[in-house]
């Protein structure tokens, strides 16, 4: 009898497995056609030499001395951590403290709420091709601002020592969406902790660095490492800003960031191979960095289940 009605649990449990994976199909489907099958393939490709018109051929691990030898590999991550270093942590900071002014009670914080974050609502080429208008050396409105100052207008899109840094600019324009999230965090802190606070006499700056930072540090976890995946993806408003000065790394090559010299690689000058070389090196990288960074949080992130 216990036999019997074992079994029958098994046949149940089948069949919902069964109900659940057909439910789950199309997802399962997606998945291998559009993730893991390009995934298996470019390590594939990034031993071999591949053009798009001819039959792979394998060449080991040539793709990936060449890379160590090239310097445009070099260049190009050495552009792409100067986006990281001078415009992640700047604008993460710039976020935060934009969102604790918005976390102050004030009248017509709503209306405030709203007009930080519609610059997020802009496309990303619509942002940039506004942007090189504002920064255009000789009509854009932030020149006749600094000359009205008397102060010195540069040539942000031409000049290699500026590109970089009138990208960095525009990413201040759009940290909307990382504003949100620091105000949401924000709202979870217990006022019961500014409150005794207070009391013992803790200022502004005390109640920051010992209440509000610790207790926002998960979301700064999160933010720094979807951050750093991010910025090492960094592709489009460089896209746009490279053409303007029409040259795909720009100016002596200053935006020519590690996803755009990919992207070179594969579909200007069709080495596959190569270009899935850099792909798997990226990966790396972001890899690395990421466990460094949740090793790390060990020391600065605190959880408040966490004694």
């Amino acid at each position: 009898m216990e036999s019997t009605t074992n079994a029958g649990i098994r046949r149940r449990e089948r069949k919902n497995l069964l109900i659940g994976l057909a439910f789950i199909s199309p997802w399962i489907i997606g998945f291998i056609g559009f993730q893991l099958y390009p995934i298996i393939t470019s390590l594939y490709y990034s031993f071999t030499e591949y053009n798009l018109f001819s039959a792979p051929q394998w060449v080991g691990l040539d793709n990936f001395k060449e890379l160590f030898h090239d310097d445009k590999f070099y260049l190009s991550m050495y552009n792409t951590l100067f986006m990281t270093i001078f415009g992640l942590f700047p604008q993460l900071a710039y976020a935060l403290g934009i969102a604790l002014l918005l976390n102050m009670k004030v009248k017509g914080k709503s209306f405030y709420r709203t007009v930080y974050f519609l610059p997020t609502l802009v496309p990303i080429v619509a942002a940039s091709l506004l942007w090189m208008w504002l920064l255009n050396a000789q009509y854009g409105i932030v020149n006749q601002m600094l000359g009205a100052l008397g102060l010195p207008e540069p040539n942000w899109i031409y000049d290699p020592k500026w590109t970089k840094i009138s990208l960095i600019i525009m990413g201040f324009w759009g940290t909307g969406t990382t504003t949100v999230m620091y105000l949401a965090a924000l709202q979870d802190v217990p006022k019961e902790y500014y409150e005794a606070a207070s009391i013992d006499g803790a200022n502004a700056w005390k109640r920051f660095w010992n209440i509000t930072f610790p207790a926002i540090s998960p979301m700064n976890l999160f933010l720094v490492v979807t951050g750093l995946i991010g910025s090492f993806q960094y592709f489009a408003q460089g896209m746009i800003f490279a053409e303007q000065a029409q040259s795909i790394g720009g100016p002596e090559n200053s935006i020519l960031f590690y996803a755009i010299y990919l992207y070179q690689n594969a579909f200007s000058f069709l080495k596959m191979g190569y270009a899935s070389a850099m792909a798997w090196i990226l990966f790396i990288i972001v890899m690395v960095l990421t466990v460094i960074v949740f090793r790390s949080s060990a020391r600065w992130v605190y959880y408040g289940g966490e004694r």
